[in-house]
């Protein structure tokens, strides 16, 4: 049981939870949610799904250099990670500034894909890529305990949600496999689609931006439910966890050796965990290992 987590205070939290959650609440309204990056596996020095995504405008790039002179375009060519990261760290201290163009050049890379064929290009990345300074494959980047967490809910009658920033249907063909979560339990961001012929394409019409107060609203859409346990680990996820009614748990990266420390795009998540009691948990103390090595 949750082997990986150290013996203390955030771990009895959990465990106390569940035991009173089994006396007190009904299977079907066990709803645990989890936010993804960062929370369930490694958002730094950039997501996992900007990988793909900068593949993808690099490419772009490459075939119509005009682009270049133009972000995101222009950072994807030259490999510029940072740009990328700071537009998100930004968004989470209300700066959209970067934020802008990100989405404009997300929202038109793939347009014009079958979901099939959107889904095969994650699956390629996810079967060949590796994470540019851990030296490990992504699929291997997800956090043992939290995985553990996952099981030890099931095993107590609780359902499990992804609630994430990042894209739903980059998340789908890979969470299964990670976390044992299906795809129609991932709630995330979203384009539009169309149907014609027989086939479900991608187009560029933003549909969901999954972040801050959107997450309770599809939360609520997707369950009909109001949470009794959520994770996350940024100020986007606050929304999310005020809308719990349970323990809400934040998870903190305070370990260099092992993942990374930072804060950045959390602060005031933190400082809300500070004032109203909420579950910090923290990579260096209350995990024995972080990828299960």
């Amino acid at each position: 049981m949750l082997e990986s987590w150290i013996a203390g205070p955030t771990k009895s939290a959990i465990v106390d939870f569940v035991a009173r959650s089994l006396g007190d609440i009904a299977p079907e309204e066990r709803v645990a949610v989890f936010d993804n990056d960062g929370t369930l596996w490694c958002e730094k020095p950039a997501y996992i799904q900007l990988d793909f995504l900068v593949r993808r405008l690099a490419e772009q790039a490459r075939a119509d250099p005009q682009l270049t002179q133009q972000q995101p375009y222009r950072a994807a060519a030259a490999g510029d990670l940072a740009w990328f990261g700071d537009a998100v760290t930004k968004h989470y201290n209300g700066d959209d500034s970067q934020l802008k163009p990100l989405v404009g050049g997300i929202l038109s890379a793939f347009a014009g894909l079958t979901v099939e064929e959107h889904a095969d290009q994650v699956k390629k990345l996810f079967a060949s890529a590796e994470h540019p300074t851990l030296r490990r494959p992504y699929t291997a980047c997800g956090y043992t305990p939290m995985v553990e967490l996952l099981r030890y809910l099931e095993e107590n009658g609780f359902t499990n949600y992804i609630a994430s920033g990042g894209g739903r249907d980059f998340m789908r063909p890979v969470t299964g496999a990670l976390y044992g979560i299906p795809p129609e339990r991932v709630i995330g961001s979203s384009v539009g689609l169309d149907f014609a012929e027989g086939d479900l394409r991608t187009t560029s019409r933003p549909e969901f931006l999954d972040d801050g107060p959107v997450k309770p609203v599809r939360i609520w859409g997707r369950t009909g439910r109001r949470p009794i346990l959520a994770a996350g680990n940024s100020n986007g996820d606050i929304e999310m966890l005020e809308f719990t009614h349970g323990l809400r748990l934040l998870v903190l990266h305070d370990d260099p050796d092992r993942e990374f420390d930072y804060t950045a795009g959390a602060e005031k998540a933190l400082k809300r965990a500070e004032r109203e009691g909420w579950t910090v948990v923290s990579m260096r103390n209350d995990w024995t290992s972080v990828f299960g090595d």
